[in-house]
């Protein structure tokens, strides 16, 4: 089965970036949003609305979602009026980052109604999502990989099958728990450098060429110096992935101190009422001890 129409359930940060390089790639895309404001940039640009999810999932050969945390995702799928009460067919890909069992269990529930579903979490943060260089980690069926994959490269640049159910999920966590240390990193790095009387943006171009390099340094120290702190990617959201990581970890016997210590310090910033900040704000705990 070729995907020409596809209903894209969740236009934030994210999304709504995904959502445009998938009209301009050529498919024709319903929409719908729990807040009907945040899509309506993208009704006036010609992608019709949806009044609840299983309404984007009608008459459409795939649907994506991205949505924030995994009770969204099982209210999107499995609620009242969810996808999987209305889909008939095809796929259905969550892209957003949740609980690798959730994503075993919606892949369940949807076998059983005929419906191949994958997990597709991603990496790139707003910038990637805008640029359509995603990473997308996929986990499910590999023929509907095969299937998805046009869909993929739409919106993003490395495209990786990882087996199983739940696989993407699991690499997904291992991509947030290499960030969490080297958030910390970064911002101990460039608040050490201001504190020894350096100029830190001057640091950060000089180390940001050597081993010391990350997309973490280049991207988001830049905007701990700028002290920028709009959210590429959310506090909250990250606190979300940590304590998935933790759990998953813990499941399998698993013990991670720097992801622990990470996720420790982000709750404290989270207590100070920081949750809509962006994951770069973790300079301000050192900057305003």
């Amino acid at each position: 089965m070729k995907i020409k129409k596809i209903g894209f359930i969740g236009t934030g940060v994210m999304g709504s970036s995904m959502v445009r390089h998938l009209q301009k790639a050529g498919f024709d895309v319903a929409v719908y949003n729990r807040t009907k404001a945040k899509a309506q940039p993208l009704i006036d640009e010609g992608m019709r609305w949806c009044n609840t999810p299983a309404e984007a999932a009608e008459n459409v050969d795939a649907v994506i979602s991205i949505v924030g945390y995994p009770k969204d995702v099982e209210e999107v799928y499995l609620g009242k009026d969810g996808i999987l009460s209305a889909k008939q067919g095809g796929v259905v890909i969550d892209m957003t980052t949740s609980s690798p069992t959730l994503a075993k269990r919606i892949y369940e529930e949807a076998r059983e109604k005929g419906i191949c579903a994958l997990d597709a979490p991603v990496s790139g943060g707003d910038l990637g999502a805008k640029n359509g260089t995603l990473a997308i980690m996929v986990g499910g069926d590999e023929t509907a990989f095969n299937m998805a994959m046009p869909v993929f490269e739409a919106m993003g640049k490395t495209i990786n099958f990882f087996g199983a159910a739940g696989s993407g999920q699991y690499t997904k966590m291992a991509n947030q728990i290499a960030i969490a240390s080297g958030m910390l990193g970064v911002a101990e790095s460039l608040f050490y450098a201001q504190k020894m009387g350096l100029d830190p943006q001057k640091v950060l171009e000089t180390i940001e060429t050597g081993a010391a390099g990350s997309w973490s340094l280049s991207n988001l120290g830049r905007r701990m110096l700028k002290k920028d702190y709009a959210p590429g990617f959310y506090i909250k959201h990250f606190i979300k992935d940590m304590r998935i990581a933790i759990e998953s970890a813990e499941e399998a016997g698993l013990e991670l101190p720097g992801l622990q210590k990470t996720k420790e310090l982000y709750d404290m910033l989270s207590a100070r009422g920081m949750d809509d900040n962006g994951t770069q704000a973790i300079i301000k705990w050192y900057l305003d001890k």
